[in-house]
């Protein structure tokens, strides 16, 4: 039916008479000479077609936007001044001489191009319109590429590709899991993986001794611009190894990836502690691209009048850190107050600030409501910022936890709003990670998952186990994780004890965790492993501001398919096959 895609075709293809097929992305009429830009997923051919040629001409007078037809003719040169040097196919043009209509279609309900300003409901909606668009093509035709580039990788290094089950019992990892009723076992129910996690430490038991997969997973939470109930991920498993053979693959992955798909080289990955990455940046995913840090001034506040700051530097758990914004003296008072407000999310309750006007005026240059409660201190604080005139002085005083998470926010936001991101690629490795943390309810949770192996002994992790950390890894890219591992837990002794500090019952490990237990009576190695989630890294690779922009079909914000209406009502009888009964919702 084709010879080529439209987008191929060029230059080496010169006085060959070709038959290409498409849809019509423009039609435009000459001075009675039609031009056809044929459209394809390899990019867009510009087709002409003379009124000499009188049945293709009619044809072609008729065809609209997003017609698809088969045209065969002759390519040729394009006249002196009209190459196209933007598109692959700008060389050249193609006469056509034969137009065959093979469906006509319907007015979009939006252009499909690139500067069209389209909803995402309407997108969603419409998604396999939006998919024509020569910007989406291109990011599913790049996930391709990326899929290709790490299963060619792993497939040298000689890891195995095994499918893991997607009907399975619930776990508890963190979210909640998709519950899927069983018809044979009725008041029974299989949940959808929220990872392949326990069934790859099952394959390392098994001898399979590097196992790869390129996985479905599932979880029932809320929605981000980075979340979906359902994601793909790329996961992986090695015996007999340790946190830096893993670290040492995966890095080189990555850098073959990068430099495969996109013709980067990604450099060093620096390695920094988890601990350092809080006090330093805020955040636990520090954007390296983003020269500013967080400065503690706790010893500074201790003996102030001011209570505000005093109270959390004398507080165990507390903190008092300042931001340094270069240049930022120049924002107003209004947008200084959407920086409090935006902080607000995060649990702090206000934004100290301080604008260095004249560093050489002492206290006269600077501009701040709070100068006046700290007058003996602040020059000491402006000395350890390094702050020089121009500048503009963020504080935060709270819970440790408070003033983290909110100034590494606010770090990141001002960097992006005042263009202090540095153009590059910033790799990292974040390692040792506590490996439990309270909870609301104070109570104990495992910072990854309860299957992570810590680095003492399981009678020093029952004694102590908030001084415990985790053999625990990140990778992290421009400020978003890409990839989280460990090494795993391998001896029954302290997966039990794992489980014990988190207040499991020996019923439950029994009931939920039993078959994992029961494997590593059974001689499992040392392994360990990671996980690349694949949406945030093709959404990192093209730029793009949502993972949804990089999956085919996406689900929305409130996790529903606008397009196939999903999720709908049951049959009542498929229902009364599974041994279910639809409650119905009585409105307040």
């Amino acid at each position: 039916m084709r010879d080529m895609y439209c987008g191929d075709v060029t230059a080496d293809q010169l006085d060959q008479t070709l038959t290409i097929a498409g849809w019509v992305d423009r039609r435009r009429d000459h001075g009675g000479v039609i031009f056809l830009d044929m459209r394809d997923r390899e990019g867009i051919l510009q087709v002409v077609i003379d009124p000499d040629t009188a049945e293709a001409f009619a044809t072609a007078d008729r065809a609209r936007p997003e017609w698809v037809l088969q045209i065969t003719g002759r390519v040729r040169a394009r006249p002196e001044g009209a190459v196209n040097n933007d598109m692959k196919s700008g060389a050249v043009e193609f006469l056509g001489k034969q137009v065959t209509v093979l469906n006509e279609a319907e007015t979009p309900p939006f252009q499909l191009d690139s500067h069209s300003k389209v909803g995402e409901e309407v997108r969603l909606k419409n998604r396999f319109l939006d998919l024509r668009r020569p910007d989406m093509l291109n990011k599913l035709m790049l996930r391709s590429k990326v899929s290709a580039s790490i299963r060619r990788f792993l497939d040298q290094q000689g890891f195995v590709d095994v499918e893991t089950p997607i009907l399975t019992r619930a776990t508890p990892e963190g979210a909640r899991d998709y519950l899927v009723p069983s018809r044979t076992h009725q008041g029974q129910f299989f949940a959808l993986p929220q990872s392949p996690q326990l069934f790859k430490q099952l394959l390392m038991v098994s001898g399979v001794d590097k196992y790869y997969q390129i996985a479905k997973c599932f979880r029932d939470e809320d929605l981000r611009a980075d979340r979906q109930p359902e994601f793909t991920q790329v996961d992986l498993e090695m015996s007999f190894v340790d946190e830096s053979d893993i670290m040492a693959l995966t890095e080189g992955l990555a850098r073959d990836m990068f430099k495969d798909v996109l013709d980067v080289e990604l450099g060093d990955f620096p390695r920094m502690t988890w601990h350092e990455a809080m006090r330093r940046f805020g955040s636990d995913k520090p954007d390296l691209r983003i020269d500013m840090e967080l400065v503690d001034v706790a010893d500074l506040m201790a003996d102030v009048e001011f209570k505000v700051f005093s109270g959390p530097a004398k507080d165990p758990n507390g903190r008092v850190a300042v931001l340094r914004v270069p240049g930022g003296s120049s924002l107003t008072r209004k947008e200084i107050d959407k920086y409090t407000d935006f902080v607000s999310q995060y649990g702090a309750k206000g934004l100290a600030w301080i604008k260095v006007n004249d560093m050489d005026a002492g206290l006269d240059g600077l501009q701040s409501p709070i100068v006046k409660f700290i007058p003996d201190v602040v020059g000491d604080v402006l000395a350890r910022c390094g702050a020089a005139t121009g500048d503009l002085l963020f504080f935060g005083a709270d819970s440790d936890t408070v003033v983290s998470d909110a100034l590494g926010a606010l770090r990141v936001r001002v960097g992006h709003d005042l263009g202090l991101v540095k153009d590059q690629w910033a790799p990292l490795w974040v390692v040792d990670f506590p490996m439990f943390e309270r909870t609301k309810d104070g109570g104990l949770t495992a910072l990854h998952h309860p299957f992570t192996a810590p680095t003492c002994s399981p009678d020093e992790l029952r004694a102590d186990p908030l001084a415990a950390n985790s053999r625990a890894y990140d990778m992290v890219l421009n400020g978003t994780e890409l990839g989280g591992g460990s090494i795993r837990i391998h001896e029954p002794a302290m997966q039990n004890a794992v489980f014990e500090v988190l207040g499991i019952s020996e019923a439950d490990r029994e009931e939920k965790f039993g078959f994992l237990l029961n494997a590593l009576k059974y001689g499992a190695p040392p392994h360990g492993g990671l996980a690349f989630g694949l949406d945030r890294l093709v959404m990192l690779m093209t730029g793009s501001d949502s993972i949804r922009d990089v999956i085919a079909f996406p689900k929305t914000q409130s996790a529903a398919c606008v397009m196939t209406d999903a999720p709908g009502a049951a049959d009542p009888n498929q229902l009364k096959e599974l041994g279910l009964r639809q409650r119905v919702k009585v409105e307040d």
